[in-house]
């Protein structure tokens, strides 16, 4: 497969992806941009969800994960479920009832604007680098198999993929990502059922039934693993986690509550999350299913790419047809651009709401001007870390560094939702920056010495262990603030 071939399935779909922004951004206001005046059809946005779920991590290192750990991570999407329940049972009608735009306003009516701040600037860290890794992902892929052998620099294909998630996102944001999700997602299930097909042919087993044999009569097909409590990949630990990472992922991220928050009314976004628990579920299993197929393949051929590099090569470089390869690379493309671009629109709204709180203090033409300037320094910052993981990330599934990222940036959120839905305890609002930075330090203290002293690995469990640090620090922080005003009252 030629890389003029590549270049051309990219731009084409590019060019769809334009053409759509075109169609639903006329007469785009901030509205539009911020919540997609509140018009998405539940369906679509469930559906898109699910592109921007998966990502290109999931994509490419939930298949190249199966060989070091079985199908374990199936134990993670288990929890899932429990924990889209919680988001679309409590923390749903808590977002629709205050009518928010972005969920952080919640934190700063419930404890303080220091909160808020604190909030949306956990969930601004967060999603740059939890953005910048699913990109970091699919641009060294392209980098690897396309522009490596045209000359061109890491660097400038970082610059090139941003720039145009950026070109048809600017001008209405949310809304126009509720319907190219869709495609995106659309693209991607199609590349995987193809690979499904392509590979399983190749080993020659015959049909749905005998993928399913296969797969299950596999050494890698393990997935409830009970023996180690002390393993990161024990079930207890991968199940509540899988449970707080759906909730802190999804119900606390400004990302994805955004694209559920454009629907019509709290009905319609609980189906929304309904019947994506149940799609999402399904869809992860088919992705696992591939890993097993994608390792019998590589060690039929004996091939030596593993982990996220294991699919790129046997679908761009092992004679299955030019096919696979471009349904591959479109595929890669739609889940890159899938959680890219709702995570550039959602650090734009996040800052613009929370930080600069720009509905209340400008008119609606200082709005778009504010708007658009602050997509395109997301768009800057995102190139800068994206070219900075090149010189950090050298080894290890991309998916694994995500998920124990996620549990030290998340975690905080975590505890400040918990403890204030579950709580009507006061806390003094300007000692939650300080709790809420601290917690991450004191979690990987404890996790450190687990792992060095008793050989404990807390694994994607770290979440749970940060949040309810975080809800410790809020306890003993409502002391102090009960002491102040015994102090005031008395005065």
């Amino acid at each position: 497969m030629s890389s003029t071939q590549i270049l051309l399935t990219i731009a084409t779909y590019f060019a769809v992806l334009v053409i759509i922004s075109f169609v639903v951004g006329r007469k785009a206001d901030s509205s539009t941009f911020f919540r997609g005046n509140r018009s998405s059809p539940w369906y679509i946005v469930a559906f898109g969800m699910i592109g921007a779920s998966l990502s290109g991590v999931t994509f490419i290192s939930v298949p190249g994960a199966v060989e070091a750990g079985s199908m374990n991570y199936f134990q993670v999407v288990l929890g899932y479920i429990v924990g889209y329940a919680v988001i679309g049972l409590i923390l749903m009608p808590l977002y629709y009832r205050m009518n928010l735009t972005s969920i952080y306003s919640y934190l700063g009516d419930r404890y303080g604007s220091a909160a808020q701040y604190t909030g949306s600037s956990f969930f601004l860290l967060s999603r740059i680098v939890g953005a910048s890794f699913r990109l970091y992902l699919v641009a060294g892929v392209l980098q690897t198999f396309v522009f490596d052998a045209m000359g061109i620099a890491f660097w400038q294909t970082v610059t090139f993929t941003v720039v145009l998630i950026w070109l048809y996102t600017f001008r209405s944001g949310i809304k126009t990502i509720v319907w190219t999700d869709t495609l995106q997602t659309l693209f991607m299930l199609i590349a995987v059922g193809v690979a499904i097909y392509y590979v399983s042919d190749s080993l020659d087993l015959n049909g749905i039934g005998g993928i399913i044999s296969f797969v299950s009569e596999s050494e890698y097909s393990q997935i409830f693993f009970w023996d180690d409590w002390k393993s990161d990949q024990f079930f207890i630990k991968q199940f509540l986690a899988g449970a707080f990472i759906a909730i802190v992922m999804t119900g606390l991220d400004q990302d994805m509550m955004q694209k559920n928050l454009t629907c019509r009314s709290l009905g319609d976004a609980q189906k929304n999350i309904f019947w994506f628990t149940i799609v999402l579920t399904i869809v992860n299993l088919v992705f696992l299913a591939l890993g097993v197929l994608l390792t019998a393949f590589a060690k039929a051929e004996f091939l030596t790419a593993t982990k996220d590099q294991l699919f790129p090569a046997v679908a761009m470089d092992n004679g299955l047809g030019i096919g696979l390869g471009l349904v591959f690379i479109l595929g890669l493309v739609a889940a890159a651009y899938s959680s890219a671009d709702s995570a550039l629109t959602s650090l734009t709204t996040s800052f613009s709401v929370d930080i600069v709180k720009l509905e209340k203090n400008f008119a609606e033409q200082k709005q778009q001007q504010l708007r658009k300037l602050f997509h395109v320094g997301f768009s800057i910052v995102l190139i800068l870390v994206i070219v900075g993981f090149e010189y950090i990330i050298q080894d290890a599934s991309v998916i694994n560094k995500l998920f124990v990222f996620a549990g030290y940036t998340y975690g905080p959120l975590l505890g400040m939702f918990g403890f204030g839905i579950l709580t009507k305890v006061k806390v003094n609002h300007k000692l939650i920056p300080i709790i809420a930075i601290a917690s991450p330090f004191v979690t990987y203290a404890i996790s450190y010495l687990a792992e060095t002293q008793a050989n404990f690995k807390f694994g994607f469990f770290i979440l749970i262990l940060n949040g309810a640090i975080t809800v410790a620090g809020l306890w003993i922080g409502s002391w102090f603030t009960q002491q102040e005003d015994l102090t005031a009252n008395t005065d």
